[in-house]
């Protein structure tokens, strides 16, 4: 089966083979993503939020989401390596990559009381 075309963030600086994620620590990018105000826009578990996309847990793959965050198109800002690292990005995506599914909203009973 052929693969879609990527686009978006998806074809920036994509190899023909992905690399492999940097290993990053999923704790300490827990706390890098509130520190540096990624929750106010893709939410408290990168479910996504009023202006900012789902993130995870099926994250792009990693030299995408670097290359974004890097050079994002849209609203969001850039982030150099003087204000947030390369490790720090692999530790704010191992974080991403390991939050929970967003619960579907018919198992949610205050969302079913009809």
């Amino acid at each position: 089966a052929s693969k879609p075309a990527k686009s978006g963030a998806e074809s920036q600086g994509a190899a023909s083979t992905p690399a492999e994620a940097p290993s990053g620590n999923a704790e300490n990018g827990k706390k890098l993503y509130l520190r540096d105000g990624c929750e106010a826009c893709h939410g408290t578990l990168a479910h996504g939020g009023a202006s900012g996309p789902e993130l995870g847990p099926d994250a792009i793959p990693f030299e995408a989401f670097h290359a974004y965050v890097r050079h994002p198109t849209g609203e969001m800002p850039p982030y150099t390596d003087k204000v947030i690292s390369d490790q720090e990005w692999a530790d704010i995506y191992a974080f991403i990559k390991s939050v929970p599914r967003a619960p579907d909203a018919k198992t949610i009973p205050l969302l079913n009381l009809n």
